[in-house]
């Protein structure tokens, strides 16, 4: 009973945010461009960049657990890659959408609810090598003439790299301007779960047969690669339990807007992530009742 409590207390103030922007969009219909620009320019970077910075963010503490974000995310792609054989889907269409999931929007406030702010550095620790990954290798697998130079130029991957380089060298910027940059970085958490809430409206009834196989894949291939990798690590505790909810977690919602760039599916891609991030009701609990 008690775990059941605990899990409920973590997903419910979850979708009920996401449930508000979902009942907000379909009422008002609102122009999110402007909003997701802010996110990706500013909101993200400065959250980003304050929690590696922090003083009481130690990477090497975190060593292990990044090692089984990045080997998570390289399983999925290589399991993936028959996958999209064997249903006759396209590998660039379906190949991203297994192995980057939605560790933005949805990851990181479950594991600020989860695991507690002294373990929130971990988290954006996980977010920011599966956006260097997302941004560089899976940009390439999406279109051949993606130019990573151009996305890994972006506000939030200099962030990430200032961030690690602060969290490398204890260079950083004066405490009151990092905690500017940690109150406005905040905002980002509850406004992500809005916005996806928005992005749901968008789910079609046409578009559930094709989103079914990416919706299911990315979290079943996702944990039967991180159970037997956090068993192998040696991971314990909030470490174990957070491989494991990156490992549950929806496709990333940033991936329909590469498809969208490269024109590689769009339509179907964005079933897969509509679909499944509706689904993450069922799997999120799962997680969490194998990771608390």
């Amino acid at each position: 009973m008690e775990l059941i409590n605990r899990i409920a207390d973590v997903i419910i103030p979850v979708f009920f945010i996401v449930a508000i922007g979902y009942g907000y969009a379909l009422r008002m219909r609102p122009d999110m461009a402007s909003f997701n620009r802010i996110a990706l320019d500013v909101l993200a970077p400065l959250l980003v960049y304050s929690a590696l910075a922090a003083k009481d963010f130690q990477i090497a503490d975190h060593w292990t657990l990044l090692i089984g974000g990045t080997v998570l995310i390289l399983g999925s792609g290589l399991l993936a890659l028959p996958l999209a054989k064997i249903t006759g889907a396209q590998p660039r269409t379906l190949v991203p959408v297994v192995m980057f999931n939605n560790c933005g929007n949805m990851g990181l406030p479950l594991a600020l609810l989860a695991f507690g702010s002294e373990h929130f550095g971990a988290a954006v620790a996980l977010f920011s090598v599966s956006n260097l990954l997302h941004f560089s290798l899976g940009a390439r697998i999406t279109s051949h003439s993606a130019r990573s130079r151009d996305l890994l130029m972006s506000p939030l991957m200099i962030a990430t790299l200032l961030g690690f380089a602060s969290a490398f060298t204890d260079v950083r910027p004066p405490e009151v301007m990092l905690s500017g940059m940690k109150l406005l970085g905040d905002a980002l958490l509850p406004m992500m779960l809005f916005a996806l809430g928005t992005r749901l409206t968008a789910l079609t009834r046409s578009g559930l047969a094709l989103g079914m196989l990416g919706a299911l894949a990315r979290p079943l291939v996702g944990l039967a690669i991180g159970i037997p990798l956090a068993w192998a690590l040696g991971l314990e505790g909030a470490p174990r339990g957070q491989l494991l909810l990156f490992a549950a977690l929806p496709p990333a919602v940033i991936q329909f807007m590469l498809a969208e760039r490269y024109q590689q599916e769009p339509d179907k891609v964005g079933a897969m992530i509509m679909l499944g991030n509706a689904l993450a009701v069922l799997f999120v609990p799962l997680a969490l009742a194998l990771g608390l």
